[in-house]
């Protein structure tokens, strides 16, 4: 076949990452590799926050309209951009092997972290998880709503006058930033987004190509995909709303699958976890979300699209 044409984002870890798998692609499975960067409604609105625009599906939409049309075979998303349902005639066809899914807190003075942060300390991030989640563990920082990329998020610590900024381990790691984290912020203090640190391939159904680039998947990941998808989707969530959920193996053929909603302002969080299976991972998912959602998480939801409605 002639060259296989990736669709991606222009952003400089979207390059990045699919570079990186561009090359794999290359020297596992023999082809030869042409990205298409298609520059999305998300990477377009810089000046309103992901929440006001609708959510993250906005870093997919023109992606897989690329695919659809057939001016790109595949393309490379960060998992955690993609909505709870992915456009009809798609499919999720591999996920490579899972990086660091942690919370990184990039301090203005090296080896800060969030606890020595002094009180009134201003912290950037683009998240209400990472918003809801700060305004939870220090109530007193005042929290920064950021956008832009990763290299300008960063640089904001200065222009800005930031104490700090609260990014995703494997989005510094693949652009060669790792050396900037000052802390990595345990999962069991704040828990990551859906899929955070996992890369999605996307492929028309049935396109034969879907199978060539199956052989990239990695068992481990596409469990803990399973398990954090279901969450999503039972939730019926995006960006706009404050979950988070992490899927892990625990040894004995079992997986752990913690999830949460909070509210925006981080008082209220409704938090459930579960072992099971690994053969159960999507239907455990699914039960912790039940789980939140009597604990709690339905109020949350439900005050938060009232807001939204007014």
């Amino acid at each position: 076949m002639s060259a296989l044409r990736i669709a991606t984002r222009g952003s400089d870890l979207a390059l990045a990452q699919t570079g990186q798998l561009a090359e794999r692609i290359r020297r596992e499975l023999g082809l030869e590799t042409e990205l298409v960067v298609v520059k999305t409604s998300g990477d377009r609105i810089q000046n309103v926050s992901l929440a006001k625009l609708g959510g993250k599906g906005l870093f997919v939409k023109e992606i897989e309209e690329a695919l659809l049309a057939g001016r790109a075979d595949v393309a490379v998303h960060s998992a955690k951009d993609l909505p709870a349902e992915i456009a009809s005639g798609l499919r999720l066809v591999a996920f490579p092997e899972r990086v660091d899914p942690r919370d990184a807190l990039v301090a203005r003075e090296p080896g800060a972290t969030l606890d020595s942060l002094a009180e009134g300390a201003r912290v950037g991030t683009g998240s209400t998880r990472r918003s809801a989640l700060l305004r939870e563990l220090r109530p007193d920082l005042e929290v920064v709503p950021l956008r832009g990329n990763v290299p300008t998020r960063i640089a904001k610590i200065e222009s800005d006058r930031l104490d700090a900024v609260i990014l995703a381990c494997a989005g510094l790691e693949r652009l060669g930033l790792g050396d900037r984290i000052s802390e990595r912020i345990a999962t069991d203090r704040m828990l990551p987004a859906v899929c955070q640190g996992t890369l999605a391939i996307e492929a028309r159904d049935g396109d034969p190509v879907a199978e060539k680039i199956a052989a990239l998947d990695d068992a481990a990941a596409s469990l803990a995909v399973a398990a954090e998808r279901a969450f999503l989707t039972r939730l019926e969530g995006d960006c706009t709303v404050p979950l988070a959920v992490h899927a892990e193996p625990v040894g004995g053929g079992r997986v752990r699958v913690r999830g949460l909603v909070a509210s925006l302002d981080g008082r209220r969080v409704a938090r459930a976890e579960e072992s099971a299976p690994v053969a159960d991972a999507a239907a455990a998912g699914r039960r912790v979300a039940e789980a939140v959602l009597a604990r709690g998480g339905d109020e949350i939801l439900s005050a938060l699209r009232t807001a939204r409605r007014r």
